[in-house]
């Protein structure tokens, strides 16, 4: 096993959103430095980095130099080209490793992961020319036809109802590879969060319950409100996952419970997940720091849950009237305020997050959108 990446070292990261923002914080706590990546300049991540590089992701000379100025690369989200990371690799270990981002950031590639190693997941069609929609089975209508690459927070995917809709989904709107996935009826959508060590040791957080408002996540709470079989075959499937595609690093499983506590694997993300915010004011070590534990090969941490929690994400829909009413949302000496250092507010854009602790998680999701709704009040 490799030795491992102490404090006092660099860590890189590609990609400078909010994720990676949380990523350097948790690691600058722990002692270590931060550069970071991006075509961007005064990210969120750069904000609080050591180290801004501002370059594409395909100046690979860039790149090439960015990675001989660190210990060991992560990335912040998918749509990093392989390309990019196997330039990475030539100079420092990339954790989570490139085969692992080449399989979760194309859709096709990740259902047929999941499905030849027995996972649970929704029946699908690889949909690549027009010849492909005549093979479709009816039994995958009506479904869901989503971009086999790049697509996030429901960009992408538009669903369909008939061989009509697909066709005209598919000419008129998609024009490239895709997937079909069979529509299924589920009574819940929850995630879980997991990290795995370089010594092969997986922890995975409880499962996390989600709702998703115009396919953005609004909510999130922890204990999910599962069974507990659900629950430990969620945890169970996770950890087979994350063993069998050898991540060193955090990844997430999003899943649908279906009626009869029945799990469908929806998809993965190879890096912290939004849900997964909570887990920085809910339990003993959030998901960043144990992203940082596992790619420097540190033991990783405790999971446990201290108290129920629940976040909401904070779009750029609340600063429609102005300045939200940061005083009143923090009136509930309870609520905490992550905000993610991004200039402008636009519609369906993640600015933020609020989390809540609370005796119960009902309790927990109530101060939370009270807190939420009074970012609206007059000051």
């Amino acid at each position: 096993m490799s030795q491992p990446i102490l404090p006092g070292a660099t860590l890189g990261v590609l990609g400078s959103g909010q994720l990676g923002r949380m990523f350097a914080i948790a690691a600058r706590r722990m002692g270590y430095r931060v550069h970071v990546l991006s075509p961007e300049t005064d990210t969120p991540t750069g904000q609080v980095a050591d180290v801004e590089v501002t370059a594409s992701y395909d100046d690979l000379d860039a790149v090439a130099r960015f990675a001989q100025q660190v210990d060991v690369v992560t990335f912040e989200f998918e749509n990093v080209p392989l390309t990019t990371v196997d330039v990475v690799s030539k100079y420092v270990p990339v954790r989570p490793a490139g085969r692992v981002l080449h399989t979760t950031q194309h859709r096709l590639r990740e259902k047929g992961f999941l499905h030849e190693n027995g996972f649970p997941v929704t029946k699908f069609h690889a949909i690549r020319d027009a010849a492909d929609l005549d093979t479709v089975a009816d039994e995958l209508l009506p479904g869901v036809l989503k971009t086999a690459a790049w697509g996030y927070d429901g960009k992408g995917q538009v669903k369909v109802a008939n061989r009509e809709e697909l066709r005209k989904a598919w000419t008129e709107e998609l024009k490239q590879e895709a997937i079909l996935e069979q529509m299924v009826p589920f009574e819940k959508e929850f995630s879980v969060v997991a990290a795995r060590g370089l010594d092969g040791k997986v922890a995975c957080y409880a499962p996390i319950e989600n709702v998703h408002t115009n396919h953005i996540l609004d909510v999130s709470v922890s204990p999910g409100r599962l069974s507990e079989k659900a629950s430990r075959e969620a945890i169970e499937i996770t950890t087979e996952v994350l063993t069998k595609l050898d991540v060193v690093g955090v990844l997430c499983v999003e899943f649908f419970l279906a009626p009869g506590d029945t799990l469908l694997i929806n998809e993965m993300a190879p890096r912290p997940h939004n849900s997964g915010h909570l887990t920085i004011d809910g339990h003993v070590t959030c998901q960043f720091e144990q992203q940082v534990r596992s790619i420097c090969g540190l033991p990783l941490g405790s999971t446990l849950q201290m108290r129920p929690v629940a976040m909401v994400n904070l779009l750029g829909d609340v600063w429609a009237e102005g300045t939200p009413n940061w005083v009143a949302a923090c009136e509930d000496p309870d609520v905490k305020l992550h905000l993610y250092g991004k200039h402008e507010p636009r519609k369906g854009r993640k600015m933020g997050h609020l989390a809540v602790t609370a005796d119960t998680v009902d309790q927990a999701i109530e101060a939370a959108r009270a807190a939420k709704a009074a970012l609206g009040t007059k000051r």
